[in-house]
């Protein structure tokens, strides 16, 4: 598989800011999370500080006692002291490890869903300092100093809810405005590698058109660095390969094109003359029997008269045949221009059931007309052709003393056309394939009104080239719905 070099390019720019991005984004969170337990550390070791300070002050200051009974007798007093002061939970553990006081609301001791402290307090009581993290709580250990040395331990319960947060929403914003520049980057970069790699693409292209004898008339890049030394190179070598070919090389040339014309000229018509056989050789069956017929009992009036009949009916339904395939082939093989005008759907319509009004009634049939005013931009041949084959087809279609109804809405900048019929519908099995050429719901209905199994397929043909779009609605009570769309004009 061949991989453009702007694909190249734009793949490896994408590759690169992303790298860049996600390892700025690695290291700037690192260096922020680190921070933060640092700060976090130093305001706790503060804490504590302030806990010792106060603990000597309270000691001095009061009964001489011992440790462990200053510990047991004051210990709940100053947790909750010390709680105030720091504005942290502030747990406070004797020499032995027991708990001595605590401002903690659900009270002292171990209990369901509370964290297993004993390993960090065990460290703490050797004088050295234990943090531990549980969910999003730190809890931070430190020995407590007494007159004579370590006579507990202080623990500090500090929410990390906060730092996780920032982490959080300092993630978010790097998400977010890294995401941008990285599109805004890459966006830029597709821009500049898209002009480097257009120019190579005109470079190849003026290549591949001297390598066809399509020589080119200038420079195909104009550049002041080594693509426009090469764009001059290829101009000069261009210009030197023209003028050493000889006249009788550039007639081949216009053979060989003339010939590829013709083969694909051939090719159409082969795929539609294996297409179109077998439709045409229903009516020239009928045609040659009458003739036959006409050879043999050329005397007997009432034969005569139903084969002028059937003869002019098999002709004219080879002749719409012929020309349904002749404007089908054009809109599937060939870009003809539409000369498209501003069409006021109201006044246009009501013209298509003026002129198919005639037809109608000779079934029988009633149309009614409810078009709301609205002005769209479209080629007035073609939408007069689309709604005269839905008109036709219902009126084909139909049973007596039917009706047709055309109804129109605007909504979504567009124009919504209903066709819908009370005729003998569609059967499901055959709701897919109606926009197919030469299908027909019922080839013995068809062949006896005329239908070829083409006029869906060029109606949708000249639906799409208009901008529009067509489909076949369930329709309530029976009969047929079709639904057309075209971009109203503002």
């Amino acid at each position: 598989m061949r991989i453009s070099i702007k694909l190249k390019f734009s793949l490896f720019l994408a590759a690169l800011l992303i790298l860049a991005v996600g390892v700025l984004s690695y290291f700037v969170l690192r260096g922020v999370e680190r921070n933060e337990q640092g700060q976090t550390e130093h305001n706790l070791a503060q804490h504590v500080n302030t806990v010792n300070l106060r603990v000597k002050q309270t000691y001095y200051t009061g009964a001489r006692l011992a440790p462990e009974a200053f510990m047991q007798q004051r210990g709940k007093a100053l947790a909750a002291e010390l709680a105030g002061f720091t504005g942290l939970e502030v747990t406070l553990y004797d020499s032995q490890g027991q708990q001595a006081g605590t401002s903690a609301q659900d009270g002292p001791g171990p209990g369901p869903g509370k964290p297993d402290l004993s390993a960090a307090l065990g460290y703490a009581l050797n004088n050295k300092v234990a943090y531990q993290k549980e969910g999003g709580r730190l809890f931070y250990l430190a020995p407590l100093q007494g007159p004579e040395g370590q006579m507990g331990v202080v623990q500090l319960q500090y929410s990390l809810e906060g730092a996780r947060s920032f982490q959080q929403t300092l993630l978010n914003l790097f998400l977010t405005t890294g995401g941008a520049v990285l599109v805004f980057s890459f966006i830029l970069g597709y821009l500049y590698f898209n002009r480097a790699a257009a120019a190579i693409g005109r470079l190849k292209k003026a290549a591949e058109d001297i390598r066809r004898a399509d020589y080119i008339a200038a420079p195909p890049v104009k550049r002041k660095d080594e693509l426009g030394e090469l764009a001059e190179g290829i101009y000069f070598m261009s210009r030197e390969i023209k003028s050493s070919i000889a006249a009788k090389d550039e007639e081949r040339r216009k053979l060989q094109l003339a010939v590829e014309k013709l083969q694909a000229l051939e090719q159409q018509q082969k795929q539609y003359i294996g297409n179109i056989s077998h439709e045409f050789k229903t009516p020239l069956t009928s045609i040659k029997a009458y003739v036959d017929l006409l050879n043999m009992y050329d005397d007997d009036p009432k034969l005569l008269h139903d084969a002028k009949l059937n003869i002019a009916k098999e002709t004219e339904r080879l002749y719409e045949m012929v020309e349904k395939v002749l404007q089908l082939t054009a809109l599937e093989k060939y870009d003809f221009e539409s000369q498209a005008e501003l069409l006021e759907i109201e006044s246009t319509l009501s013209d298509i059931c003026g002129r198919m009004k005639g037809k109608a009634e000779r079934y029988g049939l009633t149309v009614t007309l409810d078009v709301k005013p609205a002005h769209i931009w479209i080629d007035r041949e073609s939408f007069m052709h689309i709604f005269i084959n839905l008109l036709d087809n219902a009126i084909k279609y139909n049973v007596p003393q039917g009706d047709i109804r055309l109804h129109s809405e605007v909504r979504e900048q567009r124009v919504w056309i209903t066709v819908q019929d009370s005729g003998i519908g569609i059967p499901e099995a055959s709701r897919d394939k109606i926009f197919e050429p030469f299908y027909t719901v019922n080839r013995d209905r068809s062949r006896a009104s005329g239908g070829t199994g083409l006029g869906l397929s060029l109606v949708r043909n000249l639906v799409e080239k208009q901008g529009g779009t067509i489909a076949l609605l369930e329709a309530p009570g029976g009969g047929a719905a079709f639904e057309l769309s075209f971009p109203l004009l503002s």
